[in-house]
């Protein structure tokens, strides 16, 4: 039986198993590589839930921002019109009896974008330049709302009917809205009104776009006709 005992020579050294400790360092190192993938995974789910925003597509957030009302208010003109009527009546076709009356009326424009027709045509994107140009249909003109209540009138004249004074006031009003409608279209109120138009856009679509997650785009406003800006 000794015979079959063997004994480390002399000078030599045992050397443990290596491969057995190998094995036994990978089964250790499984169950840390699991805990380190679960925590990679926690921090990716949360990054991805309360910081990460995906960029959408910058035409469709603005669009849908206009599907959402279809018409839009930008601009509202207050003046004052004048408007004077006469107002003749005789007898066998003789005037004997003429009045005169002077009315200044204040009047009230407002001006209106139709953003109904607002289509991906009327969109402009430059993703180089993070651009967005915006291309906006020709403002809308309201009838003018006379406020005759708070009119100021003048009359002139011996005797006055009330048929006359009626016609005479009527006349007026009708006066008074024709010019309105004219003061309307003048070229520099027109330009306030565009200019407040673009703004709106501009503020309208502000935050749409920030919550797409494009912060530093550029919106680039212009009526039908304009030229785009150099």
């Amino acid at each position: 039986m000794a015979d079959d005992l063997k004994h480390a020579e002399p000078g030599t050294v045992s050397t443990p198993d290596r491969y057995g400790d190998k094995s036994l360092a990978r089964v250790q190192a499984v169950p840390w590589f699991i805990v380190i993938l679960l925590i990679a995974a926690c921090a990716w789910l949360g990054w991805r839930a309360f910081f990460y925003h995906e960029e959408g597509d910058p035409v469709g957030s603005a669009m849908l921002a206009f599907e959402k009302q279809n018409s839009l208010t930008v601009f509202s003109s207050r003046f004052e019109v004048v408007a004077e009527s006469v107002d003749k009546r005789g007898v066998l076709g003789v005037d004997l009896l003429e009045s005169r009356q002077a009315a200044v009326i204040p009047a009230t424009v407002e001006y209106r974008l139709d953003l109904s027709n607002m289509d991906r045509d009327r969109f402009e994107w430059n993703a180089a330049s993070e651009t967005l140009t915006v291309i906006l249909p020709a403002l809308k003109i309201s009838r003018p709302n006379l406020d005759e209540a708070a009119q100021t009138t003048f009359t002139e004249g011996t005797y006055v009917s009330r048929d006359a004074s009626s016609d005479l006031a009527r006349n007026n009003s009708q006066q008074a809205e024709r010019k309105a409608a004219a003061f309307a279209k003048n070229p520099q109120v027109l330009a306030m009104a565009r200019s407040a138009a673009k703004e709106a856009v501009r503020q309208n679509l502000a935050i749409p776009l920030q919550v797409a997650g494009w912060e530093n785009i550029e919106v680039v406003v212009r009526f039908d006709g304009e030229s785009p800006p150099a």
